[in-house]
């Protein structure tokens, strides 16, 4: 099993306005899609809330600290170990969010699925600072704007470098 993080970020770190994404790139979620299809997606409250729903084809991990939320078709956990916990053997996770989750996580992840949006965007979240010294870019694909991405933006891969390297 790989753990993996997944997210986009503006240039000056936002990643979040208003409890959605502060941009609108279908690229971005094409992406999204494609990647965490078949695995198991670990996020907080706030994140599921603004999706919405469960997302098909994918297990949906929820973090809460309350011992009474319920997201029906989700498995809702109290903190990061049970998540870690409850991931099915055998399957990949992804951490989407949010920053909260994201903070959580960070030193558990071997690969960073990064998506940078060339452009600075207001928003009342941002990720927090990497270390880049500890991660390796593998993987750069740039795409422009046009009619259904609002900022050029790029599809980047980082796997965590191992000790001794």
């Amino acid at each position: 099993m790989r753990l993996s993080l997944i997210v986009a970020v503006a240039e000056n770190g936002t990643i979040g306005r208003d409890g959605d994404l502060p941009w609108r790139l279908s690229g971005d979620l094409r992406r999204f899609k494609n990647i965490t299809m078949g695995h198991a997606m670990i996020m907080g409250r706030k994140t599921f809330e603004s999706i919405g729903r469960p997302l098909p084809g994918r297990t949906s991990i929820v973090i809460s600290r309350d011992p009474n939320y319920v997201a029906e078709g989700c498995t809702v956990v109290a903190n990061w170990e049970s998540a870690k916990q409850a991931i099915p053997a055998g399957v990949d996770a992804f951490v989407i969010g949010g920053k909260q989750i994201y903070e959580m996580a960070f030193a558990d992840v071997s690969r960073m699925y990064w998506t940078q949006v060339h452009a600075s965007v207001s928003g009342d979240v941002e990720f927090s600072n990497v270390d880049w010294s500890e991660w390796e870019l593998v993987y750069d694909e740039p795409h422009a704007a046009d009619a259904n991405n609002q900022f050029p933006f790029s599809f980047r891969m980082y796997d965590r470098m191992t000790s001794g390297r």
